[in-house]
């Protein structure tokens, strides 16, 4: 521990959130990868990307230049209470930043393979706890996706921040390319109800009132219950994109991603009266169950269920770090998610609902989110938590996080991205997607938007999913999902 030494004025300690010790435990540790895809070199002057860090990158929040107390026998320090500490050090940034050899000269299709394994590797190694808890890396060879040619990789452990946070960093350190004076815009975000479902809410009677909280309740009840079980009983069926291997997390994974039109995904959304997230949660499961029925028949009737997270700010667009961190911020710094259990609806035997009229695939996945958002089991499983926590340790906490993880097939997460194209240091960001990767299992996925685009992402466990069919395979639902949606107009 030669290199890290307390600042000058002081051993300088915070305590650790709940969630930030459930995330960085015995039981589980998971972090978030933001890769970038530049239209120019990397410029690998250590001088430079020692400048570029110091100066942008760490002064944007603490975490950056933190670690988790330990001691020399490598078990994290912990306080009278239990509760573990962020204590702010000197950054040696030569130890963060990491530049992969590759064999020159071959094709982009090549170094596809060599970063996908690339990827693979550093999300299975942990990072130093003797470190503050993020790397960058620096890749200087092209690639086949969104014409790239470098690509910079950012890894951050999942308890500084979720993906919100990480991302809204990423973005403070990036410009606008048309005029780096102007700030990145943001595409809109619906609320969960319209004004005119707020109204029709207040006209529509004692009755109907009634009814909406007896449904919220019976949701809540339902919910709650259904959580319980799946984290610490039940397990999802092993079919084609769930091994039940203990320890999957650890094993290599192959990274593939694909590209679609935000406006094609918002002109589903408009004709079928469905949310973004909706047409997008829809689109990945009628995908995934078509893999599955190709790759074994029947399976695609297997129970599957996805972890669907959900941001659980106030306010849900991005805003300055700087007011991310203060106290009362509306949008603030951290990890503000929780998790849905989603199963995947299930192909019919005549097609009849997911061939024929595909639409019905989102309208079904619509419906069980919907009744999933009208229910209080996401608060109530965040009270338990604090009971585990407070009752047997945060260890007990995040082995129960683990269960409802490793219980289902995969997961689903996604993040707005800015409408105008972006640079960093003045090399132009042709492409950008994010992965959640630590979690026990199989498959995950992650959704990204960007300069009129969506990018989703795909980490699927090597040896058991063929992560280009399972890519063709979505991309076949929105082709269907899209002219379904047009015709239906």
């Amino acid at each position: 521990m030669e290199y890290l030494k307390a600042e000058e004025e002081g051993d300088q300690r915070e305590p650790v959130s709940p969630t930030g010790q459930f995330l960085n435990s015995e039981a589980l540790s998971l972090c978030i990868l933001g890769v970038l895809e530049l239209g120019v070199p990397i410029s690998i002057d250590e001088s430079h990307v020692d400048s570029l860090v110091k100066e942008v990158f760490l002064p944007t929040n603490p975490r950056f230049s933190s670690i988790m107390l330990y001691v020399e026998t490598r078990k994290q320090v912990e306080d009278e209470n239990g509760e573990k500490q962020w204590k702010r050090v000197e950054v040696k940034i030569r130890d963060h930043i990491k530049i992969p050899i590759f064999p020159s000269g071959r094709s982009p299709k090549i170094y596809d393979k060599y970063i996908d394994d690339y990827i693979s590797d550093i999300s299975i190694e942990k990072l130093p706890l003797t470190q503050p808890l993020w790397q960058i890396h620096l890749i200087n060879y092209p690639t086949s996706n969104s014409n790239a040619v470098s690509t910079v990789i950012f890894k951050f452990h999942h308890s500084i921040g979720d993906g919100f946070s990480l991302i809204g960093v990423l973005l403070s350190c990036l410009q606008r390319a048309d005029d780096p004076s102007l700030p990145l815009t943001f595409p809109s975000v619906p609320l969960s109800s319209t004004n005119k479902d707020d109204m029709s809410h207040h006209s529509n009677g004692l009755f109907k009132n009634l009814s909406r909280i007896f449904s919220v309740v019976t949701n809540t009840v339902s919910d709650f219950y259904w959580s319980i079980v799946k984290s610490s009983l039940l397990e999802d069926d092993m079919s084609p994109i769930r091994s039940g291997i203990a320890g999957v997390e650890f094993r290599p994974f192959s990274v593939t991603t694909m590209t679609f039109s935000l406006d094609h995904i918002k002109q589903i959304k408009s004709n079928i009266g469905a949310t973004l997230n909706d047409v997008l949660t829809g689109i990945i499961f009628l995908g995934t169950r078509l893999y599955m029925e190709e790759n074994s028949e029947g399976s695609s009737k297997a129970n599957s269920t996805a972890l669907v997270l959900l941001n659980t700010r106030e306010f849900r667009g991005y805003v300055p770090i700087k007011e991310m961190i203060k106290p009362d911020s509306k949008t603030p710094w951290g990890n503000c998610f929780a998790f849905l259990h989603v199963p995947l609806p299930k192909l019919t035997d005549d097609d009849s609902n997911s061939y024929s009229n595909p639409l019905e695939f989102v309208w079904k996945t619509r419906e069980i989110i919907n009744a999933k958002k009208s229910s209080l089991g996401v608060y109530l499983t965040g009270r338990l938590l604090q009971v585990l926590k407070k009752l047997r340790g945060p260890e007990a906490a995040a082995r129960y996080i683990h269960g409802t993880l490793k219980n289902v097939s995969m997961g689903i997460t996604n993040l707005m991205g800015p409408v105008e194209p972006m640079t960093l240091a003045n090399h132009p960001v042709t492409g950008l997607y994010f992965m959640v990767v630590g979690a026990p299992h199989s498959l995950v996925t992650s959704i990204i938007s960007y300069n009129g685009k969506l990018r989703i992402a795909i980490g699927a466990e090597k040896g058991l999913i063929d992560a280009q069919k399972l890519k063709s395979c979505i991309e076949n639902a929105f082709q269907t999902i899209l002219k379904a949606a047009c015709d239906d107009t």
